[in-house]
């Protein structure tokens, strides 16, 4: 029986990560710890931010964002696969994975234009130091955060207005430990050219274009440190960035390497191995990179966690 959507697939099967008992409960316990620091590590830096006053600056604005976005980010990913391992059932219904998949698509678009949104911010912060107070505003800075949502989601409505119209009439086993856009179409029995053409398109527009804002940041960065006359004057400069950079370099070239490849690459496993690294991976990275080379959050972390527990001395009467 066909369902609203007239398909003929009523659910998915998501293969995960079939291997032997033993290796699968270590994958447990894996995805499981790396989950529950994730949601530690987010929920810290956010709480961080909130309550440090030095911290409410566009900087640190944007941080609390990204932090945000990824304990959605992996709450949309990492459950389903755990939920996996436990009952051995990867089943999904099929609006249940056109749920997935969308939030999936937004929340990956949205943190590329982050990303790009924090590149513009260090390029005005380094570049126009004078000028920047006066630049990148309160009132800029949060009409930034939301154009990077807004974009995001409405990218990823965009894609789905393509996808339930495609029949699955079988099979519907999804070699993947998540609902994503490709292994879908490779499934569907109707003509997917429409959606691979609008799934293209908006795939260059939302990963290449605020890859290019990224590098021309950097660019103009890099020329004007180089103008700096001192080393340890170029090295300070630097440092500020260091943090965004390398979490950009990690998330863009997982990202990069899975949605640009040849499609022939497609047959191979590597596509899911890879993915584990941008949803899992990358979330749980970025709090610790931005902590380790962030002399300000390490001084606001500690103050508020080790300050709030240290219990207060009786007060005599």
């Amino acid at each position: 029986m066909k369902n609203s959507s007239g398909t003929h697939v009523e659910e998915f099967a998501l293969v995960g990560f079939p291997t032997s008992p033993l290796l699968q409960l270590l994958l447990f316990v894996f995805f499981f710890a790396v989950y529950l620091l994730t949601l530690l590590e987010n929920v810290l830096i956010i709480s961080t931010i909130w309550l440090t006053p030095s911290l409410h600056r566009p900087m640190y604005f944007f941080l609390g964002h990204l932090s945000f976005l990824e304990l959605w980010y992996i709450n949309v990913t990492v459950p389903r696969l755990l939920g996996a391992f436990l009952t051995h059932d990867g089943r999904v219904s099929y609006g249940g994975c056109m749920a997935q998949l969308y939030f999936f698509i937004a929340l990956a678009c949205t943190e590329c234009v982050l990303l790009a949104v924090m590149a513009y911010d260090r390029y005005l912060a380094i570049c126009e130091p004078l000028r920047y107070p006066s630049l990148m505003t309160p009132s800029l800075a949060t009409r930034l955060a939301a154009a990077s949502w807004g974009s995001g989601f409405f990218s990823s409505m965009m894609k789905l207005l393509f996808i339930p119209r495609l029949s699955y009439c079988g099979p519907n086993i999804i070699n993947h430990f998540f609902c994503d856009i490709s292994p879908l179409l490779n499934l569907t029995c109707s003509n997917k050219e429409q959606a691979e053409l609008v799934d293209f398109l908006l795939a260059l527009v939302m990963i290449l274009l605020p890859l290019v804002a990224v590098v021309s940041s950097y660019a103009a960065i890099i020329v004007a440190i180089l103008k700096i006359p001192t080393v340890q004057g170029r090295q300070k400069t630097f440092s500020t960035c260091t943090s965004h950079l390398a979490v950009v370099v990690i998330y863009y070239s997982s990202t990069l390497f899975t949605y640009a490849r040849p499609r022939a690459m497609y047959t191979f496993n590597h596509n899911k191995i890879i993915s584990v690294l941008y949803t899992i991976i990358v979330p749980f990275l970025n709090p610790a990179i931005y902590c380790l080379r962030n002399k300000e959050v390490k001084d606001a972390f500690r103050k508020t966690v080790v300050g709030r527990c240290h219990c207060p001395r009786d007060v005599p009467d």
